[in-house]
């Protein structure tokens, strides 16, 4: 676990804006008959004009800008061109910049079209818990702080919380110490400490939180309900969390 100096939180500053201002281009060319792979595309060269690199290319093997993932799969889709955004479809986007060795980390996950009720209660009960999540992300807070506080505010709602992936540590790698749960118990894991910097990303199902791998790397839910995703990364501060996604 790493604590970042002034000089550090100002280059990741930087990286989160660069991130912030892509996906946010990236979001807004979602609709049907677009392809994943355009999307893709569109991130890496974003990404690139604006003097950073597509942090997770590469990255363990993955071949792509960006993460695409569709339905009942929650993270790590593979963006290509067989892939086709349908009206009807919850799609979750992540991606990474690398900006001057600096990293940052940011989801989102989009209705396309028409979806039912539940659904758009779902994403919107995500996009809560991500900021449930942020709210204890101060420090002398612990991990587990967190992930009770995501894991109670989901599941009164009648909602899954994936357990089997979780945010982490990030600055000066995509994934660094520690890991931050969405589940666990108060007072419990690592404490948060003044200048660490984290991705918190709660995920949220419609039925059970227990998911698969598939062949291509990315994960599903095991019982094929639809799930939602949202991400930041955040300085942790004395009393507050500042978001610079």
């Amino acid at each position: 676990m790493t604590i970042r100096t002034p000089a550090d939180e100002q280059q990741l500053r930087k990286s989160g804006t660069i991130l912030s201002a892509t996906l946010m281009q990236v979001k807004a060319a979602v609709r049907p008959g677009v392809r994943a792979a355009e999307l893709d595309q569109l991130a890496e060269r974003l990404i690139r004009a604006a003097g950073g690199k597509p942090a997770f290319k590469h990255y363990n093997g993955f071949p792509a800008a960006l993460c695409v993932s569709i339905n009942d799969e929650i993270v790590h889709g593979v963006p290509t061109a067989e892939v086709i955004i349908r009206d009807g479809d919850v799609v979750k986007l992540d991606l990474g910049v690398n900006y001057n060795g600096y990293y940052t980390d940011k989801a989102t996950t989009v209705a396309v079209g028409e979806i039912d009720f539940e659904a758009r209660r779902m994403i919107a009960v995500n996009k809560k818990a991500l900021k449930i999540a942020i709210v204890n992300a101060k420090a002398g807070k612990k991990t587990g702080d967190i992930g009770n506080a995501v894991e109670r505010y989901v599941e009164k709602q009648n909602f899954g919380v994936v357990r089997e992936l979780c945010g982490h540590g990030v600055g000066k790698a995509v994934h660094e110490q520690p890991d931050i749960p969405n589940y666990g118990y108060r007072n419990s894991g690592d404490v948060l400490r003044e200048g660490m910097v984290i991705a918190i990303e709660p995920m949220v199902t419609m039925g059970d939180w227990r998911v698969k791998e598939t062949k291509t790397g990315s994960f599903k839910t095991r019982d094929g309900s639809l799930a939602a995703h949202f991400e930041d990364t955040v300085i942790v501060h004395n009393g507050h969390a500042e978001i610079i996604t």
